[in-house]
């Protein structure tokens, strides 16, 4: 892959200005950015390094500060019990490199999506793993949580076989929010941003919505992800398994499942999914089992 000398000098004087870069592949699965894998070598020894390029113009111009956010995330990643990649270098504005771009160590593993029947363990290590991301409080972190979109303006989606309890969940929503834990959160912690080496977590990748917030907006952005990856079981594993590990200053409140589904996007394939083996959904699959997790949310109610 063919890289401008500008970028590859960043990349060389952002490591060391001795290194030669060896290789540079795309890695699969990023939908909303361009990600790299690069291979360094100095004096023979090979390090691993990760490169993010925000091209995604409508994106930065919601949010021009991509870059930096996603550095200091990944200082604030680094107070967690959980392995993250480390900062080494970032471009804010692309002035320096040609595109807003984040420099990073490489956190070894794999995405797994088919835990066949290790689930189990694999449903404890995610819970385990985001209860450790949570138990920093973060009070001085410049980013804070936001819905993605006003609730006020929401109205009944119409692939929904759900119009009447639809009805009824935008209007909780459009009450008082309740109040509960803020700490530290990931903000998009879901299966495809989580890595697996010889069956445990090895770490947790894509930062840069991260924010500090309420514990319940990553519990529930999770369990939205597994049920319609899986169904309904897998995501109140989750939950069960979460509580276990969230400690006393979590109590679980639907209203932030409510939340989580209405930030989640329309119903579809997501397509990272298909790219680390999961071929077998449809959109309409993926619609019915949203429906069937918002009955499931307004029973809890």
């Amino acid at each position: 892959m063919k890289f401008p000398d500008q970028l590859l000098q960043w990349i060389t004087s952002s490591v060391d200005s001795r290194v030669n870069i060896e290789e540079i592949h795309r890695l699969p699965g990023s939908t909303s950015s361009d990600v790299y894998s690069l291979s360094l070598s100095n004096q023979g020894n090979i390090q691993e390094y990760v490169l993010r390029q925000f091209t995604n113009r409508s994106w930065l111009e919601e949010e021009p500060d991509l870059a930096k956010h996603e550095a200091e995330s990944l200082r604030m990643a680094s107070k967690t019990r959980t392995n993250s990649p480390a900062i080494i270098a970032y471009d804010e504005t692309g002035s320096e490199c040609g595109i807003p771009s984040v420099l990073m160590t490489k956190v070894e593993g794999e995405v797994d999506l088919m835990p066949g029947i290790k689930v189990g363990g694999w449903i404890d290590d995610l819970a385990k793993t985001l209860a450790a991301i949570h138990t920093v409080e973060a009070a001085e972190f410049a980013w804070n949580y936001f819905s993605y979109n006003d609730i006020k303006t929401i109205s009944i989606p119409k692939w929904t076989s759900q119009p009447e309890r639809w009805k009824k969940l935008l209007e909780i929503l459009r009450g008082q929010q309740p109040e509960t834990k803020i700490c530290f959160i990931h903000r998009d912690y879901h299966p495809t941003n989580v890595l697996w080496e010889n069956g445990k977590i090895s770490g947790v990748v894509d930062w840069v919505n991260a924010c500090r917030g309420p514990a319940g907006i990553d519990v529930g952005h999770c369990r939205l992800n597994l049920a319609r990856l899986y169904g309904i079981a897998f995501a109140d594993a989750f939950l069960t398994a979460y509580q276990t590990y969230g400690g006393s200053e979590f109590t679980y409140d639907p209203y932030w499942d409510l939340v989580s589904l209405v930030d989640g996007g329309p119903p579809e394939v997501y397509p990272g999914w298909p790219v680390f083996g999961v071929n077998d959904l449809t959109n309409d699959v993926i619609v019915e089992r949203t429906d069937q997790y918002v009955i499931s949310l307004m029973n809890r109610l």
